[in-house]
């Protein structure tokens, strides 16, 4: 086949991640979306646009020709990494533990988790210390303890950090909260209560409102506005949301297509682990059966972004999810030796995010951090059985709490890691990590494992905006799936 000079295909999909830039090139043909090629080159956080170009180089070559231009251009971006995070709250049973829930779910990484317990000038120390990104500031039901809120306001005041803060306690002392805040000039975000009373959570308004500041600094990355203005991106959109899209499309299929089902997703990446489910099955429930459950999580569409799980910038994160003893058994390996090599590698690697394992021994670290980082996700992600009563949240023995994935038939995964291995090893990363559920609900043991080494997931969210049924079948013939 010759190499002709220029291209002109129907749409180029981007995505700008913490460690790669990646390009899928789409045509159409009578109608039909049609999967061309992809490319990679290492991001170049300093100044996007190189890695930008390297890319796009390497998808013109990849298509056999000089250069290639598109009709439409897309894009998503998880350049940044994860925010750093403080929780704040009033019982560290249930409050400061429900914060802690929504900051690590809303795409940041937690570095502490303070109550009353906590003195007030350790917590000072502590701010002073981190210096967090976001602070989420819990603290009182609706009604109930006023005075944790504004005394845990005004530590901030006097830590002078610059953080933003997500008020989310006790709704009747947040404006003074808001206040003594605001008065020192810290930006403020007011959502309602994370726990209402004391039998139920109200996590979503709080987990977005986190969410939002993770996008923020996503599109604030340096450089990352160069990208708009060079390719006419109309808007840059998070690749975890991106992601999101993909698998409600995949499971909920469209009014000409039928989707898969109930379906979850594992993103591993260099600074996060994204786990995203879609649960179809849940619009059959009758409102008895959905329950008064302690966690609200109830829902059809669910994404969890683990800031503190990713095997290049967040490295380290993993390590202290897991210890290093539990990652190496996870792959058969034991011993201080290595168990201090890990360690090492942990920090090389972020301290060189670009890094690609090399030798052996680097690539069953990596295996093994991958294995530990999913199985951490997942659980996070996913529910339990309670295994005791619980008279604060009005839990019994036996009861399933959270997010139920255990009719889940199809498990996606993506990731830079999984690209470099074999499917069958690939594969087997993913089923060694859900298949020691414990008390969690995780997917079922013979779920039927995609590996989804061209990066086609990202592409098919941004097509499933104005193209729903086109990208779904996209996907269906890529991935061989089945009805």
């Amino acid at each position: 086949m010759s190499i002709v000079s220029e291209k002109l295909i129907d749409t180029i999909l981007l995505d700008v991640g913490s460690t790669f830039t990646k390009a899928t090139a789409i045509d159409s043909i009578d109608g039909e979306l049609i999967w061309l090629a992809r490319a990679q080159a290492p991001t170049t956080v300093t100044d996007i646009n190189q890695g930008l170009g390297s890319t796009l180089q390497g998808l013109a070559a990849a298509c056999r020709v000089n250069s290639i231009t598109a009709r439409n251009i897309q894009a998503s971006s998880s350049a940044a990494g994860g925010l750093r995070m403080v929780a704040m709250g009033y019982m560290p049973r249930v409050t400061a533990k429900a914060a802690k829930e929504v900051a690590m779910n809303a795409g940041a990484r937690v570095l502490e988790v303070m109550s009353f317990e906590d003195k007030p000038e350790n917590k000072l120390e502590m701010l002073c210390e981190i210096q967090p990104d976001i602070i989420l500031l819990a603290g009182g039901t609706d009604g109930g303890n006023q005075a944790s809120l504004t005394e845990d306001a005004q530590l901030i005041v006097d830590s002078k950090v610059k953080a933003v803060v997500v008020l989310a306690g006790n709704v009747s002392i947040q404006p003074q909260a808001e206040a003594l805040l605001q008065q020192a000039g810290i930006q403020t975000i007011r959502v309602p209560n994370v726990m209402p009373t004391i039998h139920s959570l109200n996590v979503k308004p709080a987990r977005e409102a986190i969410h939002e500041q993770f996008i923020h600094q996503i599109t604030e990355a340096k450089g990352l506005g160069k990208l708009l203005d060079r390719l006419t991106v109309n808007k840059v959109i998070p690749t975890p949301g991106a992601v999101l899209l993909a698998t409600e499309l995949l499971a909920k299929g469209t009014r000409e297509e039928k989707g898969l089902g109930n379906l979850a997703v594992v993103d591993l990446g260099g600074a996060t682990t994204d786990i995203h489910s879609v649960l179809p099955y849940m619009e059959e429930l009758s409102i008895e059966e959905k329950g008064l459950v302690v966690t609200n999580e109830k829902q059809l569409s669910y994404r969890t972004v683990e800031g503190n799980l990713g095997l290049r910038v967040s490295a380290r994160g993993i390590i202290e999810a897991a210890g290093e003893k539990a990652i190496l058994a996870g792959v058969g390996l034991a011993g201080e030796a290595l168990e201090k090599s890990l360690h090492c590698y942990a920090i090389q690697l972020e301290a060189n995010p670009e890094y690609l394992a090399v030798s052996d021994q680097d690539k069953l670290f990596d295996h093994a951090m991958a294995r530990a980082a999913v199985e951490v996700a997942f659980k996070r992600h996913a529910g339990y059985i309670a295994q005791s009563f619980d008279p604060v949240m009005g839990i019994v023995p036996g009861t399933p709490v959270g997010r139920d994935l255990r009719r889940v038939k199809t498990v996606i995964a993506v990731g830079g890691v999984f690209t470099g291995l074999s499917t069958d090893e690939a594969m087997a990363v993913v089923r060694e990590a859900l298949q020691n559920p414990g008390i969690s609900l995780l997917p079922a043991q013979d779920s039927r494992i995609i590996i989804d080494k061209s990066y086609l997931l990202y592409a098919i969210g941004l097509l499933a905006e104005y193209r729903p049924t086109q990208a779904l079948l996209l996907a269906k013939r890529h991935f061989s799936m089945s009805d």
